[in-house]
């Protein structure tokens, strides 16, 4: 029996900022979508056009409220072909949460509060 990774989710209260957030930041894109019938949810998976793994934001038509993330320890991480202007590129669209230079990564966060680390490709 052999497992593989297919997906993280991220539930989100605006689809469509989340949506923005995501292409703008890291480039990822739309690979499917499912609406349930009676509208009360919709699933969007975000690729990175090279990689199979997807994160699937949920967006709950009833939820009116931020998600609590907790204490939000837990988080995704990208790597990047070129740290610097990734940082740059972060800065500017002010999402950037956490550096950490002696390790060489940085955090943003993303519309929902969800932490997303970028390290430099090795």
């Amino acid at each position: 029996m052999k497992f593989t990774f297919a997906h993280n989710n991220f539930n989100v209260l605006d689809l469509d900022k989340s949506l923005a957030f995501y292409k703008e930041a890291l480039g990822l894109i739309e690979t499917r979508r499912h609406e349930a019938s009676d509208g009360s949810f919709t699933l969007v998976y975000l690729g990175d056009e090279t990689t199979p793994h997807l994160l699937e934001l949920t967006w709950l038509k009833e939820w009116d409220r931020p998600y609590n993330l907790g204490d939000n320890e837990f988080h995704l991480a990208f790597q990047v072909d070129d740290y610097e202007s990734a940082l740059k590129k972060h800065k500017e669209m002010d999402c950037v949460c956490f550096e950490n230079p002696g390790m060489g990564i940085y955090f943003i966060s993303d519309p929902d509060g969800y932490w997303l680390e970028i390290v430099p490709s090795k």
